[in-house]
C-alpha cells in the first residue's frame, strides 16, 4: 500500500507539500499540484483517515447505544440519527446492546477505544452504562435520548411525557368517554411514569374515576399491548376507551380486540404514543401523540457537536413538545 513517502518521492516533493495538496490547507502552485494529484492517481494513494485522526485528535466519528426493541420508533430515532451524521460529515458506529448490560459495557468500551469524537446513548433504564467507564473518559461529550439522565455531565433530550399523556387522554375525555383505561410503559422506565402520570392527571381534573384494574403496566413492545388488553377485556366493566403509552403497544391493542370480535373506534377506542410510520397503515389510523423523532436524531448530534466545541458548558435538559395527531381510531360519544 501506497504511503505519503512514495506519492513525495515520486512527485519529487516534500511529504508536507502533499499533505497541503491533499487536505487543501495551504497555497501549492497549479503545476506542483498537477504532479502531487498525478502522482496519487498512479499509486493508487489513500490518505489514512486514523492517522489524520490521530493528528487531529478527531475522528469525525460519533458513536451511539441503542437497547434492541421490537419498537420501530427507536428505528426511526436512528434513522434520523444518520441523516443527521450524514449531512454533517460525520459517520455513525450504531452498536446495539441486546437489553444485556454486560454486552452495553462491552459496546461502550469499544466504542470509546475508536476514539469516537461523541457519543449517543438510548437504552433502558434498567441497565444504565457503568460510572466507571465513563471515569476513564471523562471529557468525552455525551448526549442521553428519551431517556432519564444518570450521574454525570451529560446532555439529555427528552420529550414532555407528562404533557403527552395529558393530552391523549383529554383527547378521549372531549370524544365524550368516561370508562378510559391505560396500558403504561414498565413501570422503573420515567418516560412511562410521567404518561401514566399525565392520564391521571387529566382523569382527575375532569372528576372520572380510574377503576381497578384500569392501569396496566407492561414493556412497550408488541406483545405487552395484547396481552394487557386482554386482561382489560376480562374485567367485569371493560373499558371503552384506551390510552395506550406508546404506538408498538397499539398495535398489539388492536390484535386483541380483532380477536375478541370487536372493533376500533366503533367498540372501543384508542389512542397510542410515538406516531411511528406504522400509525398511518393501521386499521382504522392510529390517533396518536406525535414524537419528532427525525427531529430527536438531529437535536442530539446538534447538541453533542456543539458540546464538542463548548466543553465547559453546564449540561442542558432539552424537552421536546409532542403534538396529539387526530386520526380515525376514536369515535364520539354523544352526550
Amino acid at each position: 500500500m501506497a504511503t505519503m513517502k512514495d506519492v513525495a518521492r515520486l512527485a519529487g516533493v516534500s511529504t508536507s507539500t502533499v499533505s497541503h495538496v491533499i487536505n487543501n490547507n495551504r497555497f501549492v502552485s497549479e503545476s506542483v499540484r498537477e504532479k502531487v494529484l498525478t502522482a496519487v492517481k498512479q499509486l493508487n494513494y489513500a490518505p489514512s483517515a486514523l492517522a489524520r485522526s490521530l493528528k487531529l485528535n478527531q475522528t469525525h466519528t460519533i458513536g451511539m447505544l441503542v437497547t434492541t426493541s421490537n419498537n420501530p420508533f427507536y428505528a426511526e430515532v436512528v434513522r434520523g440519527v444518520e441523516r443527521s451524521c450524514y449531512e454533517r460529515g460525520y459517520s455513525l458506529i450504531l452498536c446495539n446492546t441486546e437489553g444485556d448490560a454486560r454486552r452495553m459495557n462491552q459496546s461502550l468500551e469499544t466504542l470509546l477505544q475508536k476514539r469516537v469524537d461523541g457519543l449517543l446513548v438510548m437504552c433502558t433504564e434498567d441497565y444504565r452504562p457503568s460510572q466507571q467507564l465513563f471515569s476513564r473518559y471523562p471529557a468525552l461529550p455525551t448526549v442521553m435520548m428519551d431517556w432519564a439522565p444518570f450521574e454525570g455531565p451529560n446532555d439529555v433530550i427528552q420529550d414532555n411525557s407528562f404533557l403527552g399523556g395529558e393530552t391523549a387522554t383529554r383527547h378521549l375525555i372531549e370524544r365524550g368517554y368516561t370508562r378510559i383505561a391505560c396500558i403504561a410503559g414498565p413501570r422503573d422506565k420515567t418516560t412511562a411514569q410521567n404518561r401514566i402520570e399525565g392520564y391521571r392527571s387529566a382523569m382527575k381534573q375532569a372528576g372520572l374515576p380510574i377503576p381497578s384494574g384500569y392501569e396496566i403496566y407492561s414493556d412497550f413492545e408488541f406483545s405487552g399491548g395484547l396481552h394487557a388488553m386482554q386482561q382489560l377485556l376480562a374485567l367485569p366493566e371493560p373499558p371503552h376507551a384506551v390510552f395506550t403509552c406508546n404506538d408498538a403497544m397499539a398495535v398489539g391493542v388492536y390484535q386483541a380486540l380483532y380477536q375478541a370480535g370487536l372493533q376500533v373506534s366503533r367498540d372501543v377506542a384508542v389512542v397510542g404514543y410515538d406516531d411511528i410510520d406504522m400509525a398511518r397503515f393501521m386499521t382504522p389510523p392510529l390517533t396518536t401523540v406525535h414524537q419528532p423523532k427525525d427531529e430527536l436524531g438531529e437535536l442530539a448530534v446538534d447538541t453533542l457537536l456543539h458540546r464538542l466545541v463548548n466543553i465547559d458548558l453546564a449540561p442542558q435538559v432539552l424537552v421536546l413538545t409532542p403534538e396529539l395527531v387526530v386520526r380515525d381510531s376514536v369515535g364520539r360519544i354523544q352526550s
